[in-house]
């Protein structure tokens, strides 16, 4: 019989439910088969959730390889076809050797799917042997926010390059740019950024999530470089933001961008946003197509 509740399954396979009442952000599952990460930006939500310990750590790949077997045979999984998002409380690409293990364990079924979220450019296992069931996200940002702030992870011309050679292997690809921070010049940063990503991909990605600054009390608390705050004039249920205008005046120009580039706008969501602002850009929640969703 089908189950009405979200189950978790060892710790392992958890339901994302948290969002604050004023926030869009559709519930999703995680797969917290590690937690952390080994580039140290500057505004990572990683270091107030490890309380200033963000230090890669892993599960037993055992455990992990024997809840999502679970999963597969629960019945909620059985009636609810899921993508499992390994990248909320990790870079998925960090530890490439575990992370293979767990998307070769994806290919044993035909339902679900493994959702990648990653910074990394190491991509080789996944060329190597092209997988159907493991979708890849590339968290990017203009090169300058990389210089300032993205400090140790792969500059952001290399993770496109890693991003073109998983869709050459047939692998759909998905981006997220966020944070989009309002540095100086920042159109020419950002347009610079887009006309990049859609030159050198093969094939547009799959969806886009845009994202602007969210500074929860517990990350700034723990950030030892906090000039990345210094925008923020406003307080939502998922922290502190960037004034409302300048959030607006930020989505509209990539949606600008997207448009004059023929990207359909049903594939562009906004991460972690008030429902204000959604309804202010004329985007309709109740079509969402997020990063971390089916």
């Amino acid at each position: 019989m089908q189950q009405t509740h979200r189950p978790s399954i060892s710790g392992i396979i958890v339901p994302f439910e948290k969002t604050p009442e004023d926030i869009v952000c559709p519930h999703f599952y995680e797969l917290k088969w590690a937690f952390g990460c080994p580039y140290e930006c500057a505004y990572c939500y990683l270091q107030g959730t490890g309380r200033g310990n963000k230090r890669p750590r892993y599960k037993p790949i055992e455990k992990v390889l024997n809840a999502i077997d679970k999963a597969f045979r629960h019945p909620y999984f059985i009636e609810n076809p899921t993508i499992f998002n390994s990248g909320e409380l990790a870079d998925s690409l960090m530890n490439p050797q575990l992370m293979e293990k767990i998307a070769d364990k994806f290919e044993e079924q035909d339902r679900h799917r493994l959702l990648l979220l990653t910074k990394s450019d190491k991509v080789g296992f996944l060329v190597e042997n092209p997988r159907k069931n493991t979708i890849v996200s590339f968290s990017l940002n203009a090169d300058a926010v990389w210089r300032c702030w993205e400090h140790g992870a792969p500059p952001p011309k290399a993770r496109i390059k890693a991003a073109k050679a998983v869709m050459e292997a047939g692998y759909d690809v998905r981006i997220r740019i966020d944070p989009i921070f309002p540095i100086d010049d920042w159109h020419k940063h950002y347009e610079d950024l887009i006309y990049t990503l859609f030159s050198e991909l093969p094939r547009e990605p799959e969806r886009i999530t845009l994202g602007t600054p969210r500074g929860l009390q517990k990350t700034i608390s723990f950030s030892k470089d906090r000039s990345w705050t210094k925008w923020f004039s406003e307080l939502s249920g998922w922290g502190k933001k960037l004034a409302a205008p300048d959030r607006k005046e930020i989505y509209t120009f990539f949606l600008g961008k997207l448009d004059l580039l023929g990207f359909d706008r049903s594939k562009v969501a906004l991460c972690k946003e008030t429902e204000a602002m959604w309804n202010a850009l004329g985007m309709d929640k109740r079509k969402i197509r997020c990063n971390c969703i089916w």
